[in-house]
């Protein structure tokens, strides 16, 4: 079959369904989807805890197709730019007038020995969870999970809380180095390890030994983890493994069908400028598959988030209807649970400011989320990261005991606004017992005014 849209978008994640919403009745398009379900990815880790049911991580395909753009189950296996067409797996041909690339990421999974043995895997996909969720409920016992950035750490959580053996292991000094520094880490360390989750840090796995599955993970400590004193488990498709071991070290863009063209690609993706075009016309990249930069430094950085990839297309979507709409770049907000504690970061952190040139000046400050005479409160933690020379924001992070992300938004927004501290002592705020610190006292205001006396 061959069919003619205005537009076809590759990827039916965040950035697909974004621009369905906004340009689906305004032009003939088509959603290209290979898998079966479009996932709430950071969901997973609730599923295996039977927090949530594994359905209420499936996006509804009516939110493509209700918009009135045609979703396609098909996976794209060749693109000819200069005709203008799309090959399918099917043996579909798509032709358009302006193709978007928006085919997101895959999990990272490190060139080791032994990667190829069963009970290796990655955690990015709905193959992935269930292929996990198969093998806790057929009596696994042991996992170690590499990364020990948000996604590992809420994953070793639920599988903890599933009764198994749990080690997590990072090369990294502390642990979430992408969100937040040594000192709020620290905290989340602690309720790692108080809750019997074997943590290794300073550590990288050197290679995985086994015939057909991973029995032992060798570590560059030259510790060893035995995986084959635990009873083997048969899970996925009658795979049997002694234990697991999951790689959340991270993500790579997903370019299979674009190999060998014409499009230009960097390290981080698709490279893109400030209107989602790429090197080659009417051809456009946005979400996880595609290269940008940073907000603050203009250089080039890592942003694979979903809060990065909804943006974009909406930046894109504006650009296609023809408004002139740039999109500034990533300040990679994000924030994770790690057990009583609410933890995240936005921005800079310090090494990454010194590291960009910038001379850092840092505030703290410690309140409670409630009046402190209220029996509800808990503590809440804020570090803010300003440049020296013009006391602009660049950074921030936040730990307490209740949800953070709104705290994390208004830091996000102060730099995208390039706000000072000296705006942040001037805030206006509100205050009432069940909901804030006393009237006397902010978290920002707080933090603000020691990078100010430090400055004095």
């Amino acid at each position: 079959m061959r069919k003619n849209y205005d537009l076809v978008v590759v990827g039916g994640g965040p950035s697909g369904i974004t621009l369905a919403k906004r340009l689906g009745k305004k032009m003939t398009m088509a959603i290209v989807r290979p898998e079966e379900n479009s996932m709430i990815y950071c969901a997973m880790p609730y599923v295996i805890e039977n927090l949530i049911e594994e359905q209420k991580c499936f996006k509804s395909d009516s939110l493509v197709t209700d918009s009135g753009a045609e979703l396609l189950h098909d996976e794209a296996v060749k693109v000819d730019f200069d005709k203008k067409m799309l090959v399918l797996k099917s043996k579909d041909i798509l032709t358009y007038n302006k193709l978007v690339i928006a085919t997101g990421a895959k999990p990272l999974i490190p060139g080791i020995p032994g990667v190829h043995l069963n009970g290796v895997m990655g955690f990015k996909t709905q193959q992935d969870l269930e292929t996990i969720m198969a093998y806790v409920n057929n009596g696994l016992e042991k996992v170690v999970i590499v990364g020990a950035g948000a996604i590992g750490i809420e994953l070793a959580q639920a599988l903890k809380n599933k009764g198994l053996d749990v080690s997590l292991v990072d090369m990294a000094s502390h642990v979430l180095p992408n969100i937040v520094g040594n000192e709020f880490a620290r905290k989340a360390e602690e309720e790692l390890i108080r809750n019997n989750i074997d943590l290794l840090l300073n550590t990288r796995v050197e290679k995985l030994i086994g015939k057909n599955s991973v029995d032992e993970v060798h570590l560059d400590t030259g510790e060893v983890i035995y995986l084959s004193d635990y009873a083997p488990c048969i899970g996925h498709q009658n795979t049997t493994i002694k234990g697991l071991v999951v790689f959340a070290t991270g993500v790579v863009p997903e370019l299979g069908f674009i190999a060998n063209t014409p499009l230009k690609t960097g390290k981080q993706g698709i490279i893109v400028n400030e209107y989602m075009e790429t090197n080659l016309k009417d051809i456009y990249a946005v979400g996880d598959c595609a290269q940008f930069n940073s907000y603050i430094t203009g250089e080039v950085t890592g942003g694979k988030l979903a809060t990065n990839a909804v943006p974009m297309a909406r930046i894109l979507a504006d650009n296609l209807l023809g408004k002139k709409t740039i999109y500034k770049g990533f300040i990679n907000g994000a924030a994770t649970k790690v057990y009583n504690y609410f933890i995240g970061g936005t921005g800079l952190s310090v090494n990454e400011a010194l590291s960009a040139n910038f001379e850092v000046v840092k505030g703290y400050s410690q309140l409670t989320t409630q009046f402190p005479n209220m029996p509800g409160k808990k503590d809440l933690r804020m570090k803010l990261i300003a440049d020296k020379k013009t006391l602009k924001i660049i950074g921030g992070q936040v730990l307490s005991g209740e949800p953070v992300t709104s705290l994390i938004d208004l830091i996000s927004f102060a730099i995208q606004k390039q706000a000072t501290v000296s705006d942040f002592i001037e805030i206006s705020y509100a205050s009432q017992p069940y909901q804030s610190f006393y009237p006397a006292g902010n978290i920002f205001v707080a933090a603000a005014e020691q990078i100010m006396e430090q400055m004095q």
